[in-house]
């Protein structure tokens, strides 16, 4: 959980273990993550697993939610690496994954965060895709964790399902 010396970020991308690969590589090492979980958010039913999630009726994207210093990574980083990574125009899909489960969508926690997303959503949709996003912009709400199996995936599988965003 963060302290006061860090922060949360909860963004959905697509396929959880792809997002949670791409940005451990990009911000672990002292980079400014501190941990990241991969697991459901942002839909109506509690305890949620990944077989109900996969059917699509629960509302829950596969989502990634970050524990970052602020003062070695900032939450625009995050969010401008999280643009760059997957492709937000394509409504719940991800290359060949498609479902609400893998929506793009950024969870924020308070308001200052919200504004802030919202703000480089506008701008990448005017100046990187010059086309309206799907991705939402939406308060985090509950987060519930995935499955131990799914942490770190596709480190303890190298050769596994390598995802779009990848």
């Amino acid at each position: 959980m963060a302290s006061a010396s860090t922060q949360t970020a909860t963004l959905a991308a697509g396929c959880f273990w792809g997002v949670e690969h791409l940005f451990r590589k990009e911000f672990g090492q002292g980079k400014g993550l501190l941990d990241a979980k991969v697991g459901y958010c942002g839909g109506n039913t509690a305890s949620p697993d990944y077989r109900a999630v996969c059917t699509g009726d629960t509302g829950h994207a596969e989502a990634l939610q970050i524990t970052f210093d602020p003062s070695l990574v900032s939450y625009r980083s995050l969010l401008e690496f999280f643009y760059r990574m997957h492709d937000p125009t394509t409504k719940n899909r991800q290359g060949p994954d498609i479902g609400t489960q893998y929506r793009s969508a950024i969870f924020t926690h308070g308001e200052e965060q919200h504004k802030l997303a919202e703000s480089i959503t506008d701008k990448v949709s005017k100046e990187w895709y010059k086309q309206a996003l799907s991705t939402e912009v939406i308060p985090a709400g509950q987060w519930w964790n995935a499955e131990e199996y799914h942490q770190l995936y596709l480190h303890k599988n190298p050769s596994g399902y390598e995802c779009p965003a990848q």
